[in-house]
C-alpha cells in the first residue's frame, strides 16, 4: 500500500513538472533529493540598495548567511622560523576598513635535531598593518607590519605549570606556550582580473620576532647578542578574497 501511495506521489510530481513552462523549469535546480526553488530565495536581495520590503525572516536568514560566510579563509599561509619551528602552514582572515587587521592559525613542523623525536607546534597570530603604498604594476609595499603571536609545543616534556620536582621559581616561564611580538614588512604582486584563477594577490614578508625567553636574556644580560634575542621568519602569504 505505502508503495503504491508513493508511486501515486512520483507521478504527480512529474505531471507537475511537465506541464509547467520551460522558463520556470529552468528556476528549479535538484540538490540531493529535493528540490529547491531558487527565484524565490528572497534573501540574495536583502541590503541591495533598493526600497523593497523584506520580512524579518528573510533578513534574520541573510546575515545568518553572512556571519557563517565570514567564518571562510581568505589567506593561506607559509612561513620558516619564527620561533613557531622550521616550516609552518595555516589559513588566515583579514578584516577591518582597510583590511588591516588579520588573524592566523598555523601548524609547524620541529624536526628531531639531536632530541628523542620530531614535534609539531600550534601558532595563534595577530597582526596589524597600519599602511600601505601602492607601486606600479600592480606591486604594494608595506612599510610596517606587527602583531603579536603564541606558540605552543606538543610533547611529554613541556608543560604549563611547573613540576613539583622542581624548586618554586626555578622555571619562571612555561615550556609549552611562548608569547612573541614580531615586526616586519611585506611586498604584495596583485594578479591581474584576467589572470586570476585561484588567488588574488602573492605576498613576501619577512619578521624579527622576540619571545619572552629572548627578552629575559636581554634583561638579565645587556650583552647578549642580536640574535640571542631575536629571530629572523620569512614568508608567503597567498589573498583567496
Amino acid at each position: 500500500m505505502k508503495s503504491l501511495r508513493y508511486n501515486v506521489m512520483a507521478a504527480f510530481a512529474v505531471a507537475q513538472l511537465t506541464f509547467v513552462p520551460a522558463s520556470a523549469q529552468d528556476a528549479w535546480h535538484r540538490g540531493g533529493d529535493s528540490l529547491v526553488y531558487v527565484d524565490r530565495d528572497t534573501t540574495k536581495y536583502v541590503c541591495d540598495g533598493n526600497n523593497q520590503n523584506f520580512s524579518r525572516y528573510d533578513k534574520r536568514i541573510h546575515y545568518y548567511r553572512k556571519g557563517w560566510a565570514s567564518l571562510i579563509p581568505t589567506q593561506h599561509v607559509l612561513q620558516f622560523c619564527g620561533n613557531m619551528g622550521l616550516v609552518s602552514v595555516g589559513i588566515g582572515w583579514d578584516y577591518g576598513k582597510r583590511r588591516q587587521w588579520e588573524t592566523h592559525l598555523l601548524v609547524g613542523f620541529v624536526p628531531k635535531y639531536e632530541s628523542d623525536y620530531a614535534k609539531m607546534t600550534f601558532t595563534l597570530k595577530q597582526n596589524f598593518i597600519p599602511w600601505s603604498r601602492y607601486m606600479d604594476h600592480g606591486w604594494t609595499f608595506e612599510p610596517l607590519q606587527c602583531g603579536v603571536y603564541f606558540n605552543t609545543i606538543f610533547g611529554h616534556d613541556f608543560w604549563v605549570k611547573q613540576p613539583v620536582r622542581y624548586a618554586g621559581g626555578y622555571y619562571p616561564f612555561s615550556t609549552r606556550i611562548r608569547p612573541n611580538i614580531f615586526v616586519g614588512q611585506r611586498i604584495t604582486k596583485m594578479v591581474p582580473h584576467s589572470r586570476r584563477k585561484y588567488v588574488k594577490s602573492v605576498s613576501f614578508f619577512y619578521e624579527l620576532s622576540a619571545n619572552d625567553i629572548g627578552i629575559m636574556k636581554f634583561g638579565y644580560n645587556w650583552k647578549a647578542g642580536f640574535w640571542d634575542v631575536f629571530g629572523l621568519s620569512l614568508g608567503l602569504k597567498a589573498q583567496l578574497l
